[in-house]
């Protein structure tokens, strides 16, 4: 049993599945490499601005297990799956032990609600062309090919 709970000051944890959402195969940098990167910093500098949500799962012994969360960019900072400066893009992971549980798809379908309760119109994600797993859960929930850009594919929903 999993429930989800609002984002609380849990930096680390985020951070941690931030890391994981990153679908690197071999040779993966560091944690502390990685998420100092240019084109990743992006997604967790100064988190807690307008736009930022973020929402935790945790199982029956209250452990945190998983975390979806959606952050705005602009045209002057273009994010991975960027549709415009008003789509959210959506980013996701769940603890390694839990996969398979159906996580990701109760962290899916709450953020999802989430955005459509504070009046978006669309979201949107970005996930590597070999993540075929995670392809077709977006699918299954109604995520439709926007773009592919090298080895990414941007996928977007709409309210």
């Amino acid at each position: 049993m999993f429930t989800i709970r609002n984002f609380e000051n849990e930096l680390e944890f985020f951070q941690d599945m931030l890391y994981e959402s990153i679908h690197i195969l071999e040779n993966k940098p560091s944690k502390e490499v990685l998420l100092n990167s240019p084109d990743i910093r992006k997604y967790h500098e100064g988190w807690g601005r307008k736009g930022d949500k973020a929402l935790i799962a945790v199982d029956a012994e209250n452990k945190t297990v998983g975390a979806v969360w959606y952050r705005l960019f602009d045209d002057n900072n273009k994010s991975y799956g960027y549709i415009d400066g008003n789509t959210p893009e959506i980013g996701m992971a769940v603890s390694k032990e839990v996969r398979g549980r159906g996580v990701g798809t109760l962290l899916m379908q709450n953020i999802i609600q989430q955005a459509r309760d504070e009046g978006y119109n669309a979201i949107s994600l970005s996930v590597d062309l070999e993540n075929s797993s995670a392809i077709h859960i977006y699918q299954k929930l109604g995520f439709k090919d926007y773009e592919v850009v090298g080895t990414s594919k941007t996928m977007i929903y709409k309210f």
